[in-house]
């Protein structure tokens, strides 16, 4: 049977919802849909999707590690946009965390994100150990 972890940030959503940030089963992990929240459980970049993805990111981050993984172990990752013209802030983000690594990507335009100040919304998956 294989080892399964569940990463939690301990937020009041993730057990309203009945999901955690992350998964890590056997050297895979999967991180979810993270945000520009900030250890206070406000949204970091209000307007600012650079700023937001940035965060993003480092919140990604933060699961990785904490599944014993590292964004250099990262091989895809899913962003949602709500405007089309942050593309380049998104891509921008994107490159300095993933430059060297180069992940497979997909980039998705959404009508909204959980609350009107959200515009970036990132997933992850990583192969422990692969980078």
């Amino acid at each position: 049977m294989p080892e399964r972890q569940s990463i939690s940030t301990g937020s009041p959503f993730e057990a309203m919802y009945g999901y955690c940030r992350a998964v890590r089963v056997d050297n895979v992990v999967h991180v979810a849909g993270t945000v520009a929240w900030s250890d206070d459980g406000k949204v970091i970049g209000v307007g600012d999707a650079y700023a937001q993805a940035k965060q993003a990111i480092r919140n990604i981050e933060k699961a990785l590690v904490e599944a014993g993984s590292s964004l250099k172990d990262v091989v895809r990752t899913r962003a949602f946009l709500t405007d089309i013209s942050n593309f380049e802030a998104l891509t921008k983000a994107h490159h300095e965390a993933f430059g060297d690594v180069r992940p497979a990507a997909t980039m998705v335009v959404v009508s909204a994100l959980a609350t009107p100040e959200m515009l970036v919304e990132i997933e992850a998956d990583a192969i422990v150990g692969s980078g």
